[in-house]
C-alpha cells in the first residue's frame, strides 16, 4: 500500500476511497463495510470522532501518518490540546469480521447520532461514517454552496 492518501492495487493502479453507500447498523453495533473499502482498510483500522458529527475511519498507514502530524501540535496551545484530547480520546482499534463488518463502540454511535441506517463514504485517504438524516442535512446544505465554496479555496485547476 502506497502513502498519501492513496492505495496501489493489484494491477498497480493508485486508488483512494471514494462514493456514497447507504447501509444500517445492527442492534448489536455491527456495520457491513462496503466491500470497495475492505482491501484498503486491512483486517483491522482507526476509528474515531470526526468533524461534523461523523466518525473517521483510517486505514493503519493513514491513521500513523496523521497521529506524527498531530503530535508536532503545541502542547502549550490550548485549542491544540483540546483537538488532540477529543480526538484521539475517542480512536479505537476495529477489526473486520469473515463478513466485512465492523463493532461499532456504542460511544462513537451515540456522538455520530447512528441509530440503524448510515451513510459509508469515501474521503480519499479515509472513511466517514453519518448517520443517515444528518449526512441528507449536510449533502443538503453543502449543495447549495458547492459552488461558493469552491470559489473560495485554491483553484485546483478543475
Amino acid at each position: 500500500m502506497g502513502g498519501c492518501g492513496t492505495f496501489i492495487s493489484y494491477s498497480g493502479v493508485k486508488s483512494m476511497f471514494m462514493g456514497e453507500y447507504n447501509h444500517s447498523v445492527d442492534t448489536k453495533g455491527r456495520l457491513i463495510v462496503p466491500s470497495k473499502f475492505r482491501e484498503h482498510l486491512g483486517d483491522g483500522f482507526i476509528l474515531t470522532r470526526g468533524l461534523d458529527n461523523c466518525l473517521f475511519g483510517y486505514p493503519m498507514n493513514e491513521w500513523k501518518q496523521l497521529e506524527e502530524k498531530l503530535k508536532t501540535l503545541p502542547v502549550t496551545k490550548k485549542d491544540a490540546r483540546a483537538f488532540s484530547r477529543f480526538f484521539f480520546s475517542g480512536a479505537t482499534e476495529v477489526e473486520l469480521d469473515k463478513t466485512g463488518r465492523v463493532n461499532i463502540p456504542a460511544s462513537l454511535l451515540h456522538y455520530a447520532k447512528v441509530e440503524k441506517d448510515c451513510v459509508v463514504i469515501g474521503v480519499s485517504g479515509r472513511i466517514e461514517i453519518w448517520a443517515k438524516e444528518l449526512w441528507q442535512d449536510y449533502y443538503n446544505e453543502s449543495e447549495q454552496s458547492f459552488n461558493e465554496i469552491a470559489e473560495n479555496i485554491i483553484d485546483f485547476d478543475f
